[in-house]
This record gives C-alpha cells, structure tokens and sequence, in this order.
C-alpha cells in the first residue's frame, strides 16, 4: 500500500511541472504561428494586412494607407507569395510578433521596380522599441539602387550613422538594362558577440554586438517614392 500511495504522490507532483512545459510549448507554438508567413497572407490577398503595422517618419502627418494605389498615400496589400508598398512618404512596416532577442537571423528578399530618379533606400530594421511613442528607437540596414549598403540607427527624431553608404558587389543595382525589378536578399545574423550583414549571402559587414541595437522589433524600411515587392521575410531562432 505504501507504495501505491507513494507512486501516486510522485504522479500528483509531477503534474505542475508537466502542465508548464505543455503550456511552454503552446505558447511556443502559437509564437510560431503568429509570424508573417508570405505563402498565408492574414487577411484578404490585395487588401491590406490588418496584422501589419506602419509608422512613416512624421506620424503627425495625414497618411492614407489602403490598397488602393490612387487613392492611398503608401499602398500596403497582401501578394502572395508576400506584400507590396508602394511608398509616398518613407515608413516602417512591422508585425508585431516579429520579435527578437538573443541569437537570431533575420532576412528579406525585396523585388525593387522602377525607382526613376530616387535613389531611396529599403531593407530591414531590427532592435525596435516604443515604435509607436514619440521616443521610438531602432537600427537599420538599407540598400539603394546604385548598389550601395547603409547602416543607421533611430532615436526619436535623432539618426546617426552606424556606417555610411558603401560601394558593394553583393548588392544587385538597378541600371539601365534593368527589366522589370531586381533581387536583392538582406540579411542580419545576431551572434553572441557580433552582429553580421549579408546582402545575396554575402557578408558586407560585421559590428560588435554591444554597437548594434539588436532587441526588439525586426521589421522593413522602405523610404519614399519607391516600388517593391517582398517575398520573403523571416525572423529564425535555433529552433526554428
């Protein structure tokens, strides 16, 4: 009887700890599950995805954003495979469930069209905070059609340049024989000392961790007057 007894106790112990790593791992999942998926648009292909975030840089300005590209300050809709912006005025896009902290990797494959004249830049952002207060801050990484890659960071109204535009083979321009959009993939491997960027898997540069903002909300930045089209973008842990 004793035993039965103390077998059973083990079990009824053993029940909290068991119910925390099932729930553990539910949440984990459903982490999982709430991260932009560019082959599952949420929400209506070619409206705009109502899980998405965007800031423009002056969010005191009357922005329109819509799907509607007549209409709309910055067109914003679900394509799959991905999302489109077309860009007025320059913005960030984010979903919040795109975060990160620790060791991850984040990347974006962006399809750019036509820029004209501009030379604006796009690419990804990462490290965001209070992205919806006046004291938002993040870091980022951008690339313009003359092949050229940026690093810089935000806080409030404030930008500083983390490392100034710089010539790069990996980066895909837009010239003149150009047809159509050109493909560049960007990418930011957060390690335990360093921070690295890749462009088309490349590595074009690599910061100290403790230089580089890397906690937070990885998302897009698309400046202004620009065209393109996002295939891919991931946020990835060991797990994943």
């Amino acid at each position: 009887m004793r035993s039965v007894l103390f077998v059973l106790v083990l079990a009824l112990c053993a029940l909290p700890v068991f119910a925390q790593e099932h729930q553990h791992g539910h949440e984990h999942g459903k982490h999982h599950a709430e991260r932009p998926d560019p082959q599952k648009p949420q929400g209506e292909n070619l409206q705009v995805p109502p899980t998405w975030k965007v800031r423009p840089d002056n969010p005191e300005a009357e922005v329109t954003i819509g799907p509607d590209a007549e209409t709309a300050d910055i067109r914003f809709v679900n394509m799959t495979p991905g999302w489109h912006v077309t860009t007025g005025p320059a913005a960030i896009f984010y979903h919040p469930a795109s975060t990160a902290e620790g060791a991850y990797r984040a990347e974006t494959t962006i399809h750019l069209f036509d820029p004209g004249r501009r030379n604006e830049a796009f690419g990804l952002f990462l490290g965001g905070q209070n992205l919806d207060g006046d004291d938002l801050s993040y870091d980022y990484f951008l690339i313009r059609k003359t092949g050229e890659f940026l690093l810089k960071r935000r806080a409030g109204a404030e930008t500083a340049v983390l490392q100034n535009w710089t010539k790069h083979a990996a980066v895909v321009p837009y010239g003149p024989d150009a047809e159509g959009s050109v493909e560049n993939t960007l990418a930011v491997e957060v390690g335990a000392e360093t921070v690295d960027f890749y462009v088309n898997g490349e590595k074009v540069a690599s910061k100290p961790r403790a230089e580089i903002a890397t906690d937070g909300v990885v998302g897009l930045r698309i400046n202004h007057g620009l065209n393109v089209h996002v295939s891919e973008f991931k946020v990835a842990f060991g797990d994943d």
